[in-house]
């Protein structure tokens, strides 16, 4: 069973994870697609898959009971980063926007939230938003990291006074708004309740600093 595909930021790759605990990278061109990497070391369903910014180059990340990144050189896909122990089960992965730096939003089975930032020097920092939701968490997305408005508001636009935020879903029935404080603490701002059913995805639509904010699901 495919879970979820993606495709990267320039169109010509497509990312497929499935139950049968691989994930498949296609080339697509004029029409049609070719397989050109097939990454088969989780040892469970993959949920969810998630490019990086095409600047950060080819980066590819992954979950089951865990995260996996993956990163292409020179035409070869290979494991950069194993990340075990965020939670009984990681159920979604999103990519902050790059105006931020590449960080990895993870949402778990225990309701939590992992934030996994990484440097250009290789090292790792993990932050984590313990009961984000009281159940499952099953869908993260970032905001767009324009403040609303500063596309009418001269002042805001010359200032980029980016605003880190994202929204969850989650089994709760709730879609929750978290926002990084001036302190570097994250804050819940705001619950929406959706009436007798599982937020199963969220997605923040894209902005160019309009004043309203969406978000489906």
């Amino acid at each position: 069973m495919i879970h979820n595909a993606k495709m990267d930021y320039c169109g010509t790759c497509l990312a497929i994870c499935s139950s049968g605990r691989s994930v498949r990278i296609f080339g697509v061109h004029g029409g049609g697609q070719i397989l050109i990497a097939d990454l088969s070391s989780h040892e469970g369903p993959v949920w969810q898959v998630a490019w990086a910014h095409s600047m950060y180059g080819s980066i590819l990340a992954s979950c089951d009971q865990k995260v996996i990144i993956w990163r292409e050189e020179n035409g070869t896909w290979e494991m950069s980063h194993d990340r075990a122990g965020l939670d009984p089960s990681v159920n979604s992965v999103c990519w902050a926007p790059h105006a931020y730096g590449l960080i990895l939003a993870c949402g778990s089975s225990a309701g939590a939230i992992s934030l996994l930032t990484y440097t250009g020097e290789g090292q790792r920092e993990v932050k984590k938003i313990n009961n984000a939701h009281t159940m499952d968490c099953n869908a993260v997305s970032w905001a767009p990291p324009v403040v609303p408005g500063s596309l009418i508001d001269q002042l805001s636009a010359k200032k980029l006074n980016y605003m880190k935020k994202f929204a969850l879903g989650g089994c709760d029935n709730l879609i929750k708004l978290w926002k990084e404080e001036e302190d570097g603490q994250w804050k819940e701002k705001q619950k929406m309740e959706v009436q007798n059913d599982w937020v199963q995805d969220v997605a923040w639509a894209p902005s160019v600093g309009l004043p309203t904010s969406t978000i489906n699901r």
